[in-house]
């Protein structure tokens, strides 16, 4: 059984996160302390709200730390929501500028779209060779609630051996709906709120660490 760690740093669904993953077979802690975090077969990194709010929550608990360290590693990180965005290299909301974990470029800005907040169901198009979605039907749909997001994908394929895998999404415009980078992977809908396809993200994430 995985022993994952839901990284508690104040912000997030922490108990929806812990069981969603107990659901498809984890064994889960919700904690801040680092030893635990570094230790785990994977952690998990949810969040809602502002990013400037998380990126602070983060740092708090020396987040960003636990977080370039395992994957220096290689040992698994899932970002979830603004969990995702934080892995990011800037913020851009209301006008404050926040500087992110900076393991992806890019930025997270508002939307353009006639309808904020993203909120509610949507299909997302997953790249070939997907883990995370691996199984799941083009037509499923997963739960979105935000307003802000990486609306280009800012890393040049060409220049990375195995680049990274980019699903989409859209509300109004395109934007990156998940993110698989070798250890690193995120979603900015929650899995925890998707029900059965949900799961199944979170069942694939779980298998590929076990391998």
């Amino acid at each position: 059984m995985s022993r994952i760690v839901v990284l508690d740093y104040g912000s997030g669904n922490l108990r929806s996160a812990e069981r969603a993953l107990r659901r498809v077979g984890a064994d889960v802690t919700v904690t801040a302390d680092a030893d635990a975090a570094m230790e785990a077969d994977g952690l998990v990194v949810p969040g809602v709200g502002a990013f400037a709010a998380c990126m602070s929550g983060l740092a708090s608990v020396d987040g960003p730390r636990i977080i370039e360290r395992r994957l220096a590693g290689g040992r698994p990180v899932l970002g979830i929501c603004v969990g995702m965005q934080v892995l990011f290299d800037l913020g851009v909301e209301w006008g404050e500028r926040t500087v992110g974990c900076g393991q992806w470029p890019g930025t997270v800005e508002r939307l353009k779209a006639d309808v904020l907040p993203h909120m509610g169901w949507n299909t997302v198009a997953a790249p070939s060779g997907t883990t995370l979605f691996h199984g799941l039907d083009p037509d499923t749909r997963f739960y979105f609630v935000h307003t802000f997001g990486v609306r280009r994908w800012e890393l040049d394929p060409a220049e990375h051996l195995r680049p990274p895998l980019v699903t989409w999404a859209n509300h109004g415009e395109d934007f990156v709906a998940a993110v698989e980078n070798g250890a690193l992977a995120a979603t900015q809908f929650h899995p925890e709120k998707s029900g059965d396809a949900g799961a199944t993200v979170l069942q694939n994430w779980l298998r590929d660490i076990v391998g």
